[in-house]
Formats: structure tokens, sequence, C-alpha cells
């Protein structure tokens, strides 16, 4: 088989051993770390014409049957940590056949690139880069087997119960899942492979994701800003990467909290109900009574200015003629009140005679790009005055 591993044995023949071809082929140098003395396994990135991530030692089948086919190609896998990374290369094309299928159940094989290194494993007592097959115990929902360690995952191919030569093989369109993945020299960029779960090795690692650049913190793969300064068009961040940020969210400007997006130019807070009610109260309370709607309120997010224009309004009347009925509102944060009702923010209705009043105040010093909740408050100038409100409504103006 044409597999060599570099630094595995010396050559003390004409036969075995390496060779300076061997020293040539296999992929040597500091490889991306995951430790003080250990490397990411994986494939070296790369293709002939520069159209993919990598050809290298990719699994296919191009006949019926139950014979694969696997690409030449170098890696990089990681031995146990006292043994250090094993630089292979597989320098031909090589053939791999999978055993027949169980009567019953399907099972998952893995196709592996293995290095044995009888000095680290006197079990086995093998010294050699190997390809093989590392067959899935047959089972209804089969799972494949764990990757032993000095192995690197190729693929995971499906064999269907039944499935042999005589039953027309293996469908190779559909059972090679392919496991591939890359490693680069320390300081290098990793390529897009398909297994975008692998942790970073470093604070400061770099990968390119195929859409972006991504560094890892510590924890997790983070975007690396592309748009400082500029607008992310829509569709290309799910989360900011700066603290200021802006994005384009179905034509609407937003702006990245460190937290969540908000609307860089806050959209109009509106509330009403048309049923009308009284309030009897001589303190500021949020609910009237005999209707369907008691109390109406109306969420907003402040603009940069922390400052915005409330106006409130309602239809009212009263039993006596020396009566009068105000509404204003509760401005609340998390449910706290931070600017309450007050008779010089409110509309004001006097006497028997039904009238529509309004009136808009300003609200300022408001934390910028923070959601509040205006909520309506009512008061009467007597218990014994129910006074009548109806079609009361709220609306909270962006003063930018």
């Amino acid at each position: 088989m044409p597999v060599r591993s570099a630094w595995l044995i010396n050559r003390t023949t004409t036969d075995t051993g390496q060779s300076r071809t061997d020293t040539r082929l296999a992929p040597t140098g500091t490889m991306a770390p995951t430790g003080a003395l250990t490397s990411t396994s994986g494939i070296i990135p790369g293709s002939k014409d520069g159209r993919y991530v990598m050809d290298a030692l990719y699994v296919y089948g191009d006949t019926a049957g139950m014979t694969a086919n696997v690409a030449p190609g170098r890696a990089v896998i990681q031995g146990p940590a006292a043994a250090g990374a094993y630089p292979v290369v597989l320098t031909d094309y090589t053939q791999i056949t999978f055993d027949d299928g169980d009567a019953n159940n399907p099972r998952v094989d893995l196709v592996l690139l293995r290095v044995y290194d009888a000095q680290f494993d006197p079990v086995s007592g093998r010294t050699e880069a190997v390809l093989e097959i590392l067959k899935g115990a047959p089972e209804p929902n089969p799972t494949p087997q764990p990757v032993p360690e000095g192995a690197l995952a190729l693929a995971q191919v499906t064999v269907p119960a039944g499935a042999s030569v005589g039953t027309g093989g293996l469908d190779w369109s559909k059972a090679v899942y392919d496991m591939r993945h890359t490693t680069v020299a320390a300081g290098g960029i990793l390529a897009e492979s398909w297994n975008r779960d692998t942790k970073g090795g470093y604070t400061g690692q770099y990968r390119d994701n195929a859409t972006q650049l991504q560094r890892w913190d510590g924890t997790r793969w983070v975007s690396y800003p592309r748009h400082i300064g500029g607008i992310a068009p829509q569709g290309t961040l799910a989360n900011g990467e700066y603290v200021g940020q802006y994005r384009d969210e179905g034509g609407k400007l937003q702006r990245w909290d460190g937290t969540v997006w908000r609307p860089v130019v806050p959209a109009t807070g509106w509330a009403y109900n048309n049923d009308g009610g009284y309030c009897k109260s001589v303190t500021w309370v949020e609910t009237i009574v005999d209707t369907t709607g008691p109390g109406i309120s109306t969420s907003f997010t402040t603009p940069v200015s922390g400052a915005v224009l409330i106006t409130v309004g309602y239809h009212g009347s009263n039993p006596l003629d020396t009566g009068w009925s105000r509404m204003s509102v509760n401005v609340r944060l998390n449910g706290a009140v931070v600017v309450p009702a007050d008779e010089q923010r409110a509309a004001m209705a006097t006497g028997k005679m039904g009238m529509s009043v309004t009136h808009t105040f300003r609200v300022t010093g408001l934390k910028p790009h923070t959601v509040y909740d205006a909520v309506g408050a009512y008061i009467s100038s007597a218990t014994s005055n129910n006074a009548w409100l109806d079609n009361r409504f709220i609306r909270v103006d962006p003063m930018l």
C-alpha cells in the first residue's frame, strides 16, 4: 500500500524505513497546535486548479460493487501526546473493499488513515501507516465506531443490510459521508471544511469558513469585523462583531449594542382602545373600569438621543360641571417606573360636555437604544366623579 510516514521508522534496508522521498512528500514542520506538545490532525488543503478546499484523500466509488477509491494526498495525524504528530502521505490512488452487508441490519464503517507505532503501542506490535476500514456494528439505527487514537477519519460509508457485489453493491452517490477536515502550519489560516464544530487550538487563531474570516477567542469562533464603519448587507450577520456596527435588516437600519440589534431609527409606539370606561380614583391608576380594555400600553425603543415625544388623548366627560379627568402615562423600564404620570404631562377634560382632548410632551434622559413601556395612567377630580374616558390612545415618537 502506498502509504508512507516520515519519522516513523529509520531506513535500515533498501525496502523499508524512511527514505528521502518520504521526507520530501510528507508534510513536516510545526502544524496548528492543540496544546504544548500536540498538533491538529487533518489534511493539507489544496487542489490542482485552486477551485476546491482540498482534493486530497477523497473517498469515492466509480463502479458498482463494494470497492471504493481513495485519492492521494498529505495529512498530519496526532498520536499519543508523548508520540507527537506523524506526517503521512498517500502517493497513489488506492482501492479499499468493504465487507458485505449484514443480513438483517445496516452498519456504518469508517475509512481511516492510521499510524501504528509499536514504540508507543506495543500491544499492536505494528509500525506502519495504513489505510483501513473500521467496521461498524449492524444495528437498526447504526452509528460508527469511535475514531481510535492515531487515526484520521476520511469518510463514513453506510453499508445497507444485504449489500454485496451480487446485489449491486453500494450506491456511492448516497453511501459516502465526507469527514475530511484541514490542518495548516502554526500561524496559518485554517481552510473551510465540513467539520465546522472543531475548536480552535489557541486564542488568536484564524479560520476561513468560506464566507468570512473568523478568530478563535478562547471559547468560540468570532467573525472578524468586515464592515468597520460600513453597513453589513442583509442576511450576512446574525450577531454583531463589535458594538456600534450597523446592518440592513429588511430595509431598516439596525445597530449592534453588544447583545442585540436595535433599530437606529425606532418606529413610532402606538396603543389605543375605543371602548369607554370610567375612573373615580383621586390618585394615578393604570386601569379604568366598566370597559373591555381597562389598560393600554405600548413599547418603544429610544433613539440615540434618548428623547421621545409622547402624545396622549381621549374623549372625556364628567357627571359634574366641576368635575375633571386627566390621562397621562407612566414610563417604565423593566417594570419599574422611571417617569411617573403627572398633571403637567396630561390631557384633561372638564365638565359635563363631552370633548376630545390631547396633550404632547417631551421626555428626555432615557437610555439610548433601550426598550421602554408607556403605560396609560388616569385620575379623577373626586371619588364621587365617575370620569368617563373613551377612545384612549398613546403615541410615542422618537426625537433624533
